[in-house]
């Protein structure tokens, strides 16, 4: 029930506002600063379905890496957002979605490929409830290490034992491409390498998608190319609500709400990445949509308005089941 003024103050032992006299407080007891991650994990529902946002931990990109940034643009709009100039910290998010007879994972992390601040996943779903073996589906948005090598154990086998691997065909083909690889700059081939271990650990249970349609049950995909060939989107809908999980439309969020036009370096067309985020932008504001990003804020969950000629994220105020 909502909490009256009556309910706080009487919590807060300010019976009719006056302080209670001669009420003991035990002084705080001090304790060590904690080493121990945080674990993410919130669930909120979608209609029927229950969706649980998941961290697998955090990058730092810096504005180096950001296609197209203005260093005066980008100070002042991170003054605007109260963020120092410099590298911004960008979540790596996932998303589970229990569609009651189907347990699905939207993109996997990183496992131990990308450092020490990543590789959560595996705590964040045990602290959901549930087990590896219970995920049944695992859709991925792209082929890119922060998104598929956490299908892998950190030596390499399928740490989903009953998921079937769900990919876009588009992004199967160009990371499967053998001259794609060799022109890649030698920095970039690890993702290539990724890419096809994380199938191979899946070989008999990969399916490929194409286009927009359904992916599985009420999850239907959703064509986002330019980060990667065939980077895609997820929408759930279920009794007349929906989801837009969105993949990497949006790296820096301090940035690319305001600015739609700067991509960044991972993008394999920086070009085309940019008019893909210019009408997913459009269109989910336009449309009120509800969103998740993969490296929104956590839990990543909101909406985007229109701001002038530009947007910005609302993020959601606490619909999470605690």
């Amino acid at each position: 029930m909502p909490l009256s003024r009556r309910h706080f103050l009487a919590g807060a032992g300010l019976a009719g506002g006056t302080l209670l006299a001669n009420v003991s407080v035990p002084a705080l007891a001090r304790a060590p600063l904690v080493d121990a991650a945080t674990l993410g994990a919130l669930r909120r529902n979608v209609g029927s379905v229950q969706v649980t946002a998941l961290l697998d931990g955090y990058i730092d990109i810096g504005s180096e890496l950001v296609i197209g940034l203005a260093e005066a643009d980008a100070e002042r709009l991170a003054e605007a957002s109260f963020q120092k100039p410099g590298p911004h910290r960008a979540p790596v998010n996932a998303y589970l979605i229990n569609l009651g007879d189907r347990l699905v994972l939207v993109d996997a992390g990183t496992s131990d490929s990308m450092g020490p601040s990543l590789g959560r996943l595996p705590a964040a779903i045990e602290a959901a409830g549930v087990s590896p073996d219970q995920i049944d589906t695992l859709l991925i948005t792209h082929m890119h290490p922060d998104h598929i090598n956490g299908v892998l154990t950190p030596a390499g086998q399928a740490l989903f034992p009953n998921a079937e691997l769900i990919v876009t065909a588009a992004d199967y083909a160009f990371w499967h491409d053998d001259a794609n690889m060799n022109q890649a700059p030698d920095g970039a081939r690890p993702f290539f390498i990724g890419a096809r271990q994380a199938a191979a650990a899946y070989a008999n249970r990969v399916r490929q998608v194409a286009g927009e349609g359904e992916a599985v049950g009420a999850i239907r995909t959703v064509p986002l190319p330019g980060h990667t060939p065939g980077h895609a989107g997820f929408i759930v809908e279920s009794d007349g609500e929906a989801l837009f999980i969105w993949g990497d439309v949006v790296h820096m969020a301090t940035y690319q709400f305001a600015r739609p036009d700067w991509s960044i370096a991972f993008d394999v067309d920086s070009k085309l990445a940019a008019e893909t985020r210019k009408r997913t932008l459009d269109r989910v504001a336009a449309d009120r949509m509800l969103i998740a990003g993969m490296h929104l804020p956590f839990p990543g969950i909101g909406h985007v308005a229109r701001d002038g000629d530009a947007y910005r994220f609302v993020p959601e105020e606490w619909p999470y089941a605690l």
